[in-house]
């Protein structure tokens, strides 16, 4: 025999735990006690007789029209639910009937005005009105027997009487009724879900329709907060609308039709910002940067990532308004800044002659003054999310672009626990998230792998493969660009030794890849500038 319904100390949930005579169950996250396990005293005097009813006892019991809800004596009737009035003569409790095999076995009380307890026997009980839920093709479902009830009215105040199939979960979180009764409830064409206009709502609603499946399942949007509210509020018809204009439902990620051309048309309208004239090469075969995207660049040590960021950096202050954060795991905040002020003075600030501080700071106000270039303060690995959170909070401080370098040093000491691929494969994962969530770009730099011995290395010019790339395949699949690039730091010649030539491995945006140009490198002013063109079979300009 159940005695309580009440709060699950398990889940919280606030009505979907039931104390029976050996034990309690949760309806909602399936938690169970032995009678040892709990004191039936924290929820009722076991000698106190009065404090529960038999379910014979409330099978006598009279009924009466629901007048605050606009529910109708013929619909408590339908749904053979009971009423408790107190000394005064005033309604006290509703006993809404659960059955099995179509027998009623169980009451849940409602102590007006929402308190509950139970009465009966709970295990695998039948929704609330499937009993009566016959001659029809389909099936509403709500979260309440009083919104059943007013699902109810509406049907019958406009096809003279008649009402369709229409039940109730036992609770907000009943979900695992709802499964119990999976067969059954398949048995109907289509079932449509009216569940409250909540976050609990919502949950559930998700919940629900996986247990069904799709193809079935519709999606009624109410008026008001559940069907009890759009009753008082807007009465049958809006009830009615919600059912028949009920959409069908489909699992995340899934789209049709229309939805698919408004995604064609977003991908059209798509903007993308340039790469800077020195890489301009790039552009003719990515189209620009995006936002919601991640590019890859990676080369040999020495060739000039560091620059090439940079050079894009600039640009991206110079083109838009947006802040734009910067990840260097190699470099102190300061040799950062000194760099940036470098490329915008054209000169390195650390030559002679010295630079007045009048001149160091207008280069540093170029840059930094309006506080849209944002650094993290950190060298070497971070081995936890915290590195993730980190990036995550710059992209909710506004920044629309964003540069890790590099990946390699991100993960050298694992991610949380874990090492190797593994800790790449979660740090792609979690990096594609934050890119999707805020909409952002980031730049990503990996390193290549050794060259095999007695082949050139890349460090004398050799342009990289996409299987060059250092670490996990995850990076290669994530990545929406990819960028390699070399310069031959041992050639003869100066110019080729100071000359990046650039190769395009991977575009998804538009599938284009190959030769994307050279840009050289001048000491003088820190700057790159495009130079051309070069030849792949030999690598040279």
């Amino acid at each position: 025999m159940a005695y309580v319904q009440t709060a699950c100390p398990h889940c919280n949930s606030s009505d979907a735990y039931t104390i029976y005579d050996d034990g309690a169950y949760c309806f909602s996250c399936q938690y169970s006690t032995k009678k040892k396990d709990y004191d039936m005293k924290d929820v009722i005097e076991e000698d106190n007789e009065s404090s529960f009813t038999f379910v014979e006892d409330i099978a006598s019991y009279k009924s009466y029209p629901i007048t605050s809800r606009k529910i109708s004596q013929k619909v408590v009737d339908y749904f053979n639910v009971k009423m408790s009035v107190d000394s005064d003569g005033k309604p006290a409790s509703h006993f809404y009937p659960y059955t099995k095999d179509g027998q009623i076995v169980a009451y849940k009380e409602r102590i007006l005005p929402k308190d509950f307890r139970t009465h009966g026997d709970f295990k695998k009980t039948e929704l609330f009105g499937q009993a009566q839920a016959v001659g029809s093709k389909t099936l509403v479902i709500t979260e309440g027997e009083l919104d059943c009830m007013a699902v109810a009215e509406a049907f019958m105040s406009h096809y003279k009487d008649r009402i369709f199939p229409v039940v109730s979960l036992p609770s907000a979180t009943g979900t695992r009724a709802l499964l119990d009764q999976r067969e059954w409830v398949n048995k109907f064409e289509s079932v449509v879900l009216m569940l409250d206009n909540d976050e609990a709502g919502k949950k559930s609603l998700e919940l629900c329709a996986k247990i069904i499946g799709a193809g079935k399942v519709k999606i009624a949007s109410l008026r008001g907060k559940d069907p009890c509210e759009s009753l008082q509020k807007y009465g049958t018809n809006a009830i009615l609308r919600a059912i028949w204009d009920a959409q069908t439902w489909s699992p995340a990620g899934i789209v049709v039709g229309e939805d698919i051309w408004a995604e064609f048309k977003a991908r059209q309208n798509t903007e993308s910002i340039p790469y800077p004239s020195c890489l301009s090469g790039l552009n003719d075969k990515l189209k620009g940067i995006r936002q919601g995207e991640i590019t890859l660049f990676t080369s040999g040590t020495g060739s000039g990532k560091s620059t090439v960021i940079k050079e894009i950096v600039l640009d991206l202050l110079e083109k838009t308004d947006d802040k734009i954060g910067l990840i260097s795991l190699e470099e102190s905040v300061g040799d950062t800044a000194e760099k940036f002020i470098s490329m915008q003075l054209r000169r390195p600030v650390m030559d002679p002659p010295p630079l007045t501080d009048k001149e160091l700071r207008a280069g540093f106000d170029a840059v930094f003054g309006d506080e849209r270039l944002v650094l993290l303060d950190h060298q070497g690995s971070v081995g936890d999310s915290s590195l993730i959170d980190k990036i995550e909070y710059m992209a909710l401080m506004g920044c629309k672009y964003l540069v890790l370098d590099h990946i390699t040093i991100a993960v050298s000491e694992g991610t949380e626990g874990l090492s190797g691929n593994e800790a790449i494969d979660k740090m792609m994962s979690d990096l594609l998230k934050v890119v999707k969530k805020h909409n952002v770009w980031l730049g990503l730099i990996s390193h290549l792998r050794k060259a095999q011995s007695g082949n050139k290395s890349f460090e004398e010019g050799k342009l990289a493969s996409i299987d060059d790339i250092k670490g996990s395949g995850s990076i290669k699949q994530i990545s929406f660009d990819i960028i390699s690039f070399a310069r031959n730091l041992v050639a003869d010649d100066e110019l080729e030794r100071n000359t990046i030539m650039f190769r395009v491995l991977k575009s998804r945006f538009t599938g284009l890849t190959g030769n994307a140009g050279a840009a050289t490198y001048d000491i003088n002013t820190t700057r790159l500038s495009k130079v051309g063109d070069f030849a792949f079979e030999t690598g040279t300009l």
